[in-house]
């Protein structure tokens, strides 16, 4: 199954996404992303950022160019995020990072609250949920285009899964304070990639929701 992602696994989550008031055609709203978890009184100390996650797991930087190549070609075959042109795609490069990861590291891990998402722009990665009696059920296995984490970021939710590299793999990162960057310097753009996760995020949820009920 494709398309799974961290932390959109719970058909119990909202499956629709709530722009910040100003995000389109108004004052941007900065630091909306990054207070978030903050706000919500999360205990910071189980707050993962990218630089700790990439650190934990050797994961290396990606030139930029080869980076904003892959992104584009993986978006170009993907239903949703194949609706921003080369040219929004292109005004992206800002707000990303891109990064190397070799096989069987954990990207993201299940419980554990994290203000980036990642975007997988080369091979595989496993989506895995842990059940209360501690057998690991395998949700899907993501393949380039496909996005994880999503879900976390947008509504600072705990990860409802974990996601491990199944080989080695590139991916682009977006992280809170990006995203409000990006709020602040590109609203429409942001607004755009936005309503597009959200739309992924409604479809998944509709799948694993589905396959949670039948047990497979």
């Amino acid at each position: 199954m494709r398309g799974g992602t961290a932390d959109t696994m719970d058909p119990t989550r909202h499956s629709e996404t709530t722009l910040p008031t100003g995000l389109i055609g108004g004052s941007p709203v900065g630091g909306f992303f990054a207070r978030a978890f903050d706000d919500l009184g999360v205990d910071m100390s189980r707050l993962v950022s990218w630089p700790a996650r990439a650190a934990g797991i050797d994961a290396q930087a990606l030139p930029t160019a080869e980076g904003m190549a892959l992104l584009a070609q993986a978006w170009q075959h993907d239903r949703h995020m194949g609706r921003l042109t080369y040219g929004q795609i292109a005004r992206l490069e800002p707000f990303f990072s891109f990064a190397s990861v070799a096989a069987h590291q954990q990207v993201i891990r299940q419980d554990e609250y994290g203000n980036f998402m990642v975007m997988l722009v080369d091979g595989t990665i496993a989506v895995d949920r842990r059940q209360p009696w501690g057998e690991d059920l395998r949700l899907a296995e993501v393949r380039p285009g496909d996005v994880l984490g999503e879900m976390s970021l947008l509504d600072s939710g705990i990860r409802f899964s974990t996601c491990t590299t199944l080989d080695d793999c590139a991916i682009a990162v977006l992280t809170a304070e990006s995203l409000d960057r990006m709020v602040d310097a590109e609203p429409q753009l942001a607004a755009n990639l936005i309503a597009l996760l959200a739309r992924k995020l409604s479809l998944r949820l509709r799948v694993v929701s589905a396959r949670l009920g039948d047990g497979s």
